[in-house]
């Protein structure tokens, strides 16, 4: 079999809408952060916010962090697949708009309307809040998901447009010709292949969460609108489980491009590779059953099918990126930088993230595990020290001057402190699971707040650096709107 491979290609630096994209994500994030560590400071007793504002806490920590993630992915993969496609800035810049607007709504509604559902709004419970909110704030809360969500389309429909102008179709953007016929050596490079994947699952799960959306929505105001409970969780469990895995597809993206330019060696798109991204495209959209174990009115061939292949969708990209970029680094002299730990560590925590899924995923674990701090432990081992580490790692690389200028003393204390805060956070997550301490509740039994307050301690640690990280960005953001600002003087001084 012959190998397929590809030269990165020239980075022409960054778009002012993709910093936007990503001084937003910091903002964001940090906020994100800020509200978890409040909580987990509640549950841990040191702090006393009442359920009300935990909840409402809670509430904008999940949709804020799913949202952001999808901003931040996106930054990533619109940066770099510019360099094989012609991208719409303008689509870029109204998908932006278009989730501030969506943020400020989120806000007004949990802040100002006291709308505190959790950010999987399932029905019937925004409509049914027992006087506790209006159906006001719960339609301005479901209406800004939608405002997002719209925005999202835009952008995958543009990426889709200029993938097919430029491929063809999807099958060649995935490798199919290469992948099912003789290797030619012309596969499309990983970014096109990862990007057509995420624009395909994505654009499906959108459509799907707006149209329970709008079906929700309708029916706060119509309540003769009927909906059924069970398809309504199932349509929001699809939506929000592919859109949150897909940010991470996103992501992973930086790691194909900027590995091999710290390597000088090119990631090889060879048929395995390609056969994982096509394996993966099926398997993310059937994955969410998972989470719908202990819904027995789902029809148990249903709950089989996810449950087998969720096992299977832990292995194809990320074992094949694992692997791959272990083959990437091994004897390359790679030059250990800010940038480049970030991006390794993210594959470390990518698939450390992965491996309490893939046991809660077990029917007979999941009976007694789901409904526990295992699974928040899951997903923010994924999230914060996989998917987040991956946006940092390309935040350094946009933000270094000169990539081959050493890291600081503050910059590498740093870097230990997230990954340590970061597994010493999560690991209270899964050992209170563990313990069977209940997710979700505002107010913990004494026996469980002593793993409440280590976890409180880690995370503080963990967002002490994660504010450093961000800090840097934005500085060095300043410094070069600087730089560029002499050098356009010095060039309007040379015209005259």
């Amino acid at each position: 079999m012959t190998t397929t491979t590809y030269t990165p290609t020239s980075d022409r630096g960054a778009e002012t809408g993709v910093l936007a994209y990503l001084a937003v994500a910091a903002a964001v994030v940090l906020l994100m952060m800020a509200f978890g560590l409040l909580m987990r400071l509640e549950q841990a007793q040191l702090i006393s916010l009442g359920a009300a504002w935990f909840y409402k806490l809670m509430t904008l920590h999940g949709a804020g962090m799913v949202g952001i993630a999808g901003i931040a992915g996106a930054a990533v993969m619109w940066h770099f697949l510019r360099q094989y496609v012609v991208l719409s800035k303008m689509i870029l810049t109204a998908n932006l708009v278009l989730f501030l607007i969506g943020v400020v709504m989120i806000l007004a509604s949990v802040l100002l309307g006291d709308f505190h559902g959790a950010w999987t709004f399932l029905f019937p419970l925004p409509g049914s809040s027992q006087g506790l909110w209006s159906t006001h704030a719960a339609a301005l809360f479901m209406a800004g998901l939608l405002v997002i969500g719209v925005g999202f389309v835009l952008l995958h429909l543009d990426v889709a447009r200029a993938i097919i102008v430029r491929y063809g179709n999807f099958s060649r953007a995935l490798g199919w010709p290469q992948l099912f016929g003789h290797d030619d050596g012309n596969a499309p490079a990983p970014t096109v292949v990862a990007s057509t994947m995420v624009t395909i699952v994505n654009l499906i799960g959108l459509v799907v969460g707006a149209s329970i959306l709008v079906m929700m929505l309708v029916n706060l105001y119509i309540p003769a609108f009927s909906i059924d409970a069970l398809l309504a969780k199932g349509m929001i469990y699809f939506f929000g489980h592919v859109f949150i895995n897909a940010t991470i597809y996103m992501a992973v993206i930086g790691v194909y491009e900027i590995l091999p330019r710290y390597t000088q060696r090119p990631w090889k798109a060879n048929k395995v590779f390609l056969a994982s991204w096509t394996a993966s495209t099926l398997m993310v959209m059937f994955i969410f059953p998972h989470h719908l174990l202990m819904d027995f009115a789902f029809p148990k061939w249903f709950l089989i099918t996810g449950h087998v292949i969720g096992y299977l969708n832990t292995f194809p990209i990320l074992i094949v990126t694992g692997y791959g970029a272990l083959m990437l680094v091994y004897r390359s002299g790679i030059r250990w930088d800010m940038t480049s730990r970030l991006l390794f560590v993210s594959l470390f925590g990518w698939a450390a993230g992965a491996m309490p899924a893939f046991i809660d995923g077990t029917i007979t674990v999941n009976y007694v595990m789901h409904n526990t701090l295992w699974v928040p432990g899951h997903f923010h081992t994924y999230l914060l020290l996989g998917m987040i580490a991956m946006i940092f790692g390309f935040m350094y690389y946009l933000g270094k001057a000169d990539h081959d200028a050493p890291d600081n003393a503050i910059d590498r204390a740093a870097f230990w402190a997230f990954v340590i805060g970061t597994l010493g956070f999560t690991l209270s997550f899964l050992y209170s699971g563990k313990e069977s301490v209940a997710r979700r509740f505002a107010v913990h039994l004494p026996e469980w707040v002593p793993y409440d307050r280590i976890g409180a301690a880690f995370a503080v640690m963990l967002v002490t650096a994660a504010v450093w990280f961000m800090l840097r960005f934005i500085a060095r953001l300043r410094l070069a709107g600087r730089d560029h600002a002499r050098v356009s003087l010095a060039c309007g001084a040379v015209a005259k």
